[in-house]
């Protein structure tokens, strides 16, 4: 692959890669959609990646190009780089990850590239190809100007540099691509990051499968509005416990202020939230607040026009989610002989809360969880 590579580059620019660099797609075991709200997540990396062929030049102008040629070459000076967010095209998530690298170092004079990119991740297909891209690119900006980070720090620069596209991820994708290890899964808990083995049954083999069915986190509002009932929920419960509610972002800074356990934070979520759907008025009724506060203090520029939020499945699908991927780490620590069963009743529990709670699932991938089971 990588002479292959090699050979399309110099087809392409007329001299050979100076480097390359790789960063792998993931496949989240447990913990969906928690990452955002404060949760530790279960993913563990894929053999298909994102690889990039480069080579610095002179110029102040970086050139992408892609093996795949339904993807568009595309150019641009590295001064100054400006990142649409209304068409989400395969090279704005590259230069979502050059340019947090050049933020980060303060660079005035970055160096310019020529870059052939080669896929192996199915595009939208919920592996973090885009995720896996900004990463690719964030490692190979770093290599080419000469500067070094930890993975960690790498991860946490990925993981703000992807909000220029408009996602509000919370950072699973970007720490999994970089802290991988062959053999493993990883608990990855956020703030302060951190990354911890964990080890699966022996034996115990993953099946991928597609749906088929896209999606494009970017393109569409559906994940961030999920971000934004994540966080109207936090607001409503902070306010019902008497908390300071205008400080709090994530489910999970309720449960840590709060002190409790997160069975407790279920009873609570029974007591405090309604399923039936909030209205915007409804909310400003719950936290005594306008209207136009809402808009302007809370809600985000592209949720101004939606008309309801659903809090209580929201936050239910969330605290039940974050006990499953501890309950699943505790499973594999303690390996019993019956580990794969209850590994395996854990993911369909998670899957049955996505679809019915989180409301993230579709036709064909309940379909496919049905011919697995």
């Amino acid at each position: 692959r990588l002479q292959k590579l090699k050979e399309m580059f110099i087809s392409k620019f007329g001299s050979a890669p100076k480097f390359y660099a790789r960063a792998p797609g993931r496949v989240n075991l447990i913990g969906e959609h928690i990452d955002y709200c404060g949760y530790s997540v279960l993913p563990m990396a894929i053999e298909q990646d994102i690889l990039i062929a480069v080579e610095p030049v002179q110029t102040q102008v970086v050139q992408l190009a892609n093996t795949n040629s339904s993807y568009l070459d595309f150019s641009t000076s590295v001064n100054n780089i400006e990142i649409n967010k209304t068409k989400p095209q395969w090279h704005n998530y590259f230069l979502c990850g050059l340019k947090g690298i050049q933020e980060h170092f303060g660079l005035n004079n970055p160096t310019g590239m020529n870059c052939l990119l080669d896929g192996t991740i199915p595009p939208s297909s919920g592996l973090s190809s885009s995720s896996a891209l900004v990463c690719c690119a964030g490692l190979v900006t770093l290599k080419a100007n000469g500067k070094t980070l930890s993975k960690m720090e790498l991860a946490e620069i990925c993981t703000k540099s992807e909000r220029y596209i408009g996602t509000e991820g919370g950072g699973m994708d970007q720490s999994i691509s970089f802290l991988a290890e062959e053999g493993t899964a990883k608990l990855i808990e956020f703030s302060p990051l951190r990354a911890t083995d964990v080890r699966l049954p022996s034996g115990a083999t993953f099946v991928i499968a597609n749906s088929c069915v896209e999606m494009n986190k970017a393109a569409t509002s559906h994940y961030n509005i999920r971000v934004m009932e994540c966080r109207l929920a936090t607001k409503l419960l902070s306010k019902s416990k008497g908390l300071e509610w205008r400080k709090m972002l994530r489910l999970h800074d309720v449960q840590s202020k709060l002190g409790v356990s997160l069975e407790e934070m279920l009873t609570i979520v029974e007591e405090v939230l309604h399923p039936e759907p909030y209205s915007t008025e409804e909310i400003c009724k719950c936290l005594g607040i306008s209207l136009e506060e809402l808009h302007s203090q809370i809600l985000s520029q592209n949720m101004q026009e939606v008309p309801t939020f659903k809090l209580y499945q929201r936050a239910k699908h969330v605290y039940s989610e974050a006990a499953r991927v501890l309950e699943f780490q505790k499973i594999c620590s303690e390996a019993p002989a019956n580990a794969l069963q209850l590994l395996g009743e854990l993911m369909k529990q998670s899957h049955i809360s996505c679809r019915e709670m989180y409301e993230c699932s579709c036709p064909e991938l309940d379909r496919l969880v049905n011919i697995c089971l």
